[in-house]
Formats: C-alpha cells, structure tokens, sequence
C-alpha cells in the first residue's frame, strides 16, 4: 500500500506534511515528500488523515472483555475474591474464544497493534489471535496456594504448549511469554522453576508487581523484602520482564528495575478504577526505566481502548505531582508505541521508519477536536478519540479500516459474548 500525501508523525513525533509512506512484503520501505517511482499496488487518500506507529498494549487480560461491567466499586482484593474468581470458574475455552475475539475487535478499532496478554484457557485464546492477524506475547496465569511443584500445575502443560507448539506462529506474530501473576498468588519454589525454564528456553516474562499497597506490605512482612527485590531474589528478572503497575515501588525498587531492563507495563485508568494509586512514572522514567502502557482487563478499565490510557498517563501524573512540565507528549507517544514494542522484543517494530514493520495506524484529523492541529502530537495525546481511528495495519496487512474488520464478525462476535456472559451471571 502507498499512503499518499499523508501528514506522519516521524521517529521524534514530530509533525511532516504531504507524506509519501509504502509498505511492502509487511515492512515500511519508502518514506518521503514525494510519490515514488516504485508500485505499492493500493494508494490511499491521505488528506486530513494522520499516519503513526500503531500503538501496543502490554497489559491486558483479553477474555475479560466478558466481565466488563460486571465487577464494579470494590477495592482489588474483594474485586477478585467476591465477583472475578467465582466468574472465571465458570469460564471455558470457547468463552475465551469469543472473549478475546471481541477483545482484539476493541483493541483494533483504536488503534492497537499488538499486545501483551496474560490468561487462561490458550486454546481458545491462540485460535482468536491467529484468526484476527493481531501480534501477541501470549502468557498463561499461573497461580498456585498449596506445596504443589510446578511440573504438578496445569499451568506447566500450558505452557509447554505455548512455548512450543504455538511460540512464533502467524510468522512471528504470536510469541509465547511465561507468567508469574504475582508473589501473592505464588510459592518461591514456583517462582524460581519458572525462571529456570524462562533461563533455559530464551523466553519472557510477565508479571503483576507492587499493585496495591496491600500487597506490596504483605510481601515485606511474609519475606522481609518488597515484591520486586522478592521477585530479584528467586531469578525473575535475569529474562526479559514486563511488570504491570508497579504503583507501590519503593527504595531500592526502581534501581532493580533498571539493574535488570524491566519494562513497567503503566495502567494508569485501571490504577485509578481501583483506587491503587499512582506509580512513580516521573522518576521512572528519569531513571530511563521503560515504561511503556496497558489497559489492564475490561474488568478493571472496563474499555482496550489505549488512546484513553494515553491520556491519562501524559495528564495524571502532571496533576498528582503538581508539576505540567512532567510527561511530554513525545515521551507518552514514546510509552504508546516504540516502548510497548520494545518490551515485547519486537525490535524492529514500534517507529515510523523504513525497515521498521508497517505496524500502523492512520488517525482523521478532519474533525472538531483536531481542529486547529497547530501541534499533532499534543492533538493525539489530549484531544484523539478511538473513533478517530480510521485504519489499523499489522505487519502491512489491513485489519481495520473505516469501520470495518477483514477477520472478524464483529456481529457474531458480540452476539456469543452476550449469550455466555448470561449463561454465566444465572449460574452464579
């Protein structure tokens, strides 16, 4: 495809008129200020139109698009204890199979082209985000609250599957992670044989980490160190890991973190929803921690739409702190796309760039709230909406465009979701 004379936001997010962009074979091969000499087969109208990196979202958990409204006002640990684990009991694959499914369809109409999951029920879950043509590092839940071993656990099965029968499927697009859900939700011995086998087998890690205050004390009193050194201790972090909400970090927390390459996964509207609080992004990211962005489950948010989290993360932390100079819109772009991409290790992905993959959303700018676009990267962070999204390109494929999907029925889609989220609310 020839995006033509179409206004781009280059590597430093900074606005180009009249563009010309061509993907080819799924990588950006031409970017200038005039049309090339060489065919890219469709051409694309790119008046009042926008072109950006696609945006990431590394924290999600895709099969709770089913509770979304389901579990609401409760403080974290009640949340899950009265009204998410009894609803996830009742769960399957073929709900998850629906469930992600609707979940991608949210994630691609704003925008979204790859994100970083972390789930049960993998058959269903694989078998949406091969269909869909979305990228994903795909992770299974683990849990446990007995002596068992981890070779003992469902999750140990699972995972051998992922890492083997589906980690690099759709030709790279689906890569398999391992998962600790937390230090509260598991042993030490659990823990470190996960390491061991992330070690062994070159994959990555992702992780719940310091969420709330309460955990982030009980883990202090149960261990005599904070999550994150717990998590340090028994090897987590000699892979690639990515850390959700890292609210409650403390001390020699954030120098572990940069120690070890950790990617914090921020989710700033679920933090709020559920009152955990706000993580210490400005010194994060003084520290040159990455820090890249999810929207945590449709539970907790309760909407995958990342334009959202966008906004709160450049605008949040400038309120809390009392500082306006804190989060450029260059660094929030930053934490929506190249850093999301980085934590995924997906190198080549993430910019607008020739050689970079054509990851890629186009924004319209012919609306009231682009209007005037004296600055487009302040336009996209404070004023963008989801329903601005006019197209969505995973590795120079169309998957969404003006409305319309070329691997879901969205119809279909939201029809089963309806019914099983039903037959689940009578059953409780």
């Amino acid at each position: 495809m020839l995006f033509c004379n179409i206004d781009v936001l280059d590597e430093g997010f900074i606005l180009k008129r009249g563009q010309y962009v061509g993907t080819r074979d799924g990588m950006i091969d031409y970017i200038g200020p005039a049309a090339p000499d060489a065919d890219y087969g469709e051409r694309y109208d790119g008046r009042h139109r926008l072109l950006l990196p696609g945006f990431y979202n590394v924290h999600s958990h895709a099969p709770m698009t089913l509770l979304r409204g389901y579990a609401e006002n409760l403080p974290l640990q009640r949340w899950l204890n009265e009204k998410v684990f009894p609803f996830e009991d009742k769960l399957d694959d073929e709900a998850a199979y629906h469930g992600t499914q609707l979940a991608i369809a949210e994630m691609l109409a704003c925008g979204t082209v790859s994100f970083t999951d972390m789930y049960f029920f993998l058959d269903g879950m694989t078998r949406a985000i091969l269909e869909s043509g979305i990228k994903c590092n795909l992770s299974r839940g683990l849990t446990v609250f007995d002596d068992s071993s981890y070779e003992a656990l469902p999750a140990y099965q699972d995972n051998l599957r992922l890492l083997g029968e589906w980690n690099g499927a759709n030709q790279g697009r689906l890569r398999g992670d391992l998962c600790i859900h937390g230090e509260y939700t598991s042993t030490p011995k659990v823990v470190e044989a996960v390491a061991a086998q992330a070690g062994a087998c070159g994959a990555q890690m992702h992780i719940h980490l310091s969420e709330t205050q309460e955990e982030h004390e009980a883990c202090k009193q149960r261990h005599g160190m904070t999550p994150a050194a717990y998590m340090q201790a028994h090897g987590i972090f000699d892979v690639p890991t990515t850390a959700a909400h890292c609210v409650w970090l403390e001390g020699e927390d954030f120098d572990i973190l940069k120690k070890h390459g950790v990617t914090v996964a921020c989710c700033p509207a679920s933090n709020l929803k559920l009152a955990s609080g706000y993580a210490n992004v400005p010194r994060m990211l003084d520290m040159g921690i990455n820090v890249a962005l999810g929207t945590d489950g449709a539970a907790s948010n309760n909407n995958l739409n990342i334009l959202q989290d966008l906004y709160l993360f450049a605008v949040a932390y400038k309120g809390y702190y009392r500082d306006a100079t804190l989060i450029t819109p260059a660094q929030a772009l930053y934490a929506a796309t190249r850093a999301g991409a980085l934590s995924q290790g997906r190198t080549d992905s993430g910019l607008l760039k020739v050689g970079c993959k054509a990851d890629l959303c186009v924004i319209n700018t012919d609306t009231p709230q682009f209007t005037p676009m004296t600055d487009a990267a302040c336009n996209v962070v404070y004023a963008a909406q989801g329903a601005d999204i006019r197209l969505t390109m995973v590795d120079g494929e169309v998957l969404y465009r003006d409305g319309s999907y070329t691997t879901i029925d969205l119809e279909k889609v939201k029809a089963e979701v309806r019914l099983r989220t039903s037959r689940i609310l009578s059953a409780l």
